[in-house]
């Protein structure tokens, strides 16, 4: 699919409180067919998400520590995480102790997630995604690891401001860059 064709169906299922603020933009290298060009999502004109670009505004992580040390990530810990932890250790652990154990384990697995999702964005191609996203339901993007399909949905006009409100806890597990676009999508 031409790039103009599929500019148009992205644009044709954008959230009408978008409109004229969240763009998609590609350049190509027409003469060097090495280079594969770039595409990125624009936010009132400022380039958000450019997968080719290390010089995002937004925070990317580049080792699993800075994941765990970033005080800005708070996860939910449930007791059944707990009890399985007092399990797991025949219960000769104490409680206090137990509650970081179970942190500690969840951050590592969030942390090791994060880093997939980046380095499949890194690699991955837009209009690939993009393309693959058009055919792909609405709930299966939303629960996707990848961070497109994530990024895309909440674009879309489909996602409403009431099924937005409900899924406030799970983007507190999702990468900064879709939290950003949750953040936007709510607050038009």
């Amino acid at each position: 699919m031409s790039w103009s064709k599929l500019k148009q169906q992205l644009e044709s299922f954008r959230a009408p409180a978008l409109e004229g603020r969240v763009e998609y933009l590609s350049s190509s290298y027409r003469y060097l067919p090495d280079k594969a060009g770039i595409c990125y999502i624009a936010v009132d004109k400022k380039k958000i998400l450019n997968m080719n670009d290390s010089t995002n505004f937004m925070k990317w992580y580049q080792t699993e520590l800075e994941i765990k040390n970033d005080p800005d990530i708070q996860l939910p810990i449930y007791p059944e995480e707990i009890e399985a932890i007092r399990l797991d250790t025949k219960g000769v652990v104490p409680e206090d102790r137990l509650k970081v154990i179970a942190r500690n384990r969840k951050i590592t697995e969030y942390a090791k997630e994060i880093m997939s999702a980046q380095a499949i964005l890194s690699r991955s191609n837009f209009i690939g995604v993009a393309t693959a996203f058009l055919s792909t339901s609405i709930d299966d993007s939303m629960e996707s690891k990848d961070i497109l399909f994530n990024i895309l949905a909440l674009i879309d006009r489909r996602v409403g401001k009431k099924r937005l409100i409900n899924m406030s806890e799970q983007m507190k597990l999702k990468h900064p860059i879709v939290q950003y676009f949750y953040e936007l999508r709510l607050n038009t």
